[in-house]
């Protein structure tokens, strides 16, 4: 789908927005480069509901994590703020607590599809919420990977048919 002919820009939002929205911004262009879909997007980046990082690089796990699999990554934390949510198309988010949030500070009548990202699953197995790894190991962000490329080839799937 895309916005009345127009390329889709696409916001993914956690928490602080070091551990998996970067790297769901970051999959998701891949995925999106993979498939030869770059003209159908204009803008593609996350954001924190919080800002408690701001300005600061992904967290190293998440690097390694997509530099393993040949994922770019380049982002600096960044806060949302009610402009954008007339100015993305999908605002999606990790987990239920975000969405929440997110929710809560919808400006109202705007023209984004406030969703969690696991809206896109099409596997049973595979969580719907995707939870933070932040204070955990290597296989959080592991699992946070597998999740964001999943979700990632559903949107696609669903969104550009």
């Amino acid at each position: 789908m895309t916005t009345q002919n127009q390329p889709i820009k696409v916001a993914f939002v956690c928490l602080g927005n070091i551990c998996r929205s970067p790297m769901a911004e970051a999959v998701f262009k891949k995925v999106v480069q993979d498939n030869d879909l770059s003209d159908c997007f204009s803008e593609i980046t996350s954001f924190g509901t919080a800002a408690y990082h701001t300005g600061e690089t992904p967290d190293h796990r998440t690097v390694r994590v997509c530099k393993e699999r040949n994922v770019p990554i380049n982002h600096r934390a960044q806060k949302i703020s009610a402009d954008h949510f007339n100015h993305f198309d999908y605002i999606i988010c990790m987990d239920n607590a975000n969405l929440h949030t997110l929710k809560s500070r919808n400006p109202g009548n705007s023209k984004a599809v406030v969703q969690l990202f696991g809206h896109w699953k099409e596997d049973s197995l595979v969580s719907e919420e995707v939870n933070d790894p932040y204070y955990g190991g290597v296989d959080g962000f592991e699992a946070c990977y597998q999740q964001c490329y999943h979700f990632s080839q559903v949107f696609i799937k669903r969104e550009l048919d």
